[in-house]
């Protein structure tokens, strides 16, 4: 289970190099939105769009039910596949709130994921997800 810490590990530290220094909620939402948008044109070639979106749905229960402080604002989201319903869920969170609920949404989404097809699949499929955001310097960094 040493990998799926690793995976953790890395999806907290992506999630923390897109919302980068000085982070607010709106930079949270949408660095959470970013990567979300990430999987999904990343996996929907593999599982279809409306299997993305059960693994979205299923996330966000799991999400809810593992994690009993987040439990209203995985409540609050629409069922589907609706990432802009999610941002107006999280831009209303605190910053501490919405950090945690993206690093356990995106840690739920990749557990489950990997019970389906695998962690080797998964690490492949998902890699170019997490990478690149850790190469780059945050979009606040290139400004002048």
């Amino acid at each position: 289970m040493s990998t799926l810490s690793e995976e953790s590990r890395q999806i907290v530290a992506s999630l923390t190099h897109r919302v980068g220094p000085n982070a607010d909620t709106a930079r949270i939402a949408h660095a959470i939105i970013s990567i979300l948008q990430d999987i999904e044109a990343t996996l929907t070639p593999v599982i279809g769009q409306q299997g993305v979106a059960a693994l979205y749905r299923r996330s966000l229960h799991l999400c809810g039910s593992t994690h009993p402080r987040l439990t209203s604002t995985c409540d609050r989201v629409q069922p589907g596949l609706v990432l802009t319903a999610l941002k107006s869920v999280l831009v209303e969170q605190s910053e501490a709130d919405a950090l945690f609920f993206g690093e356990a949404m995106l840690t739920v989404f990749y557990e489950l994921l990997t019970t389906l097809i695998g962690p080797s699949l998964t690490a492949r499929l998902l890699r170019d997800v997490w990478e690149p955001s850790l190469s780059d310097t945050p979009s606040q960094e290139n400004s002048p």
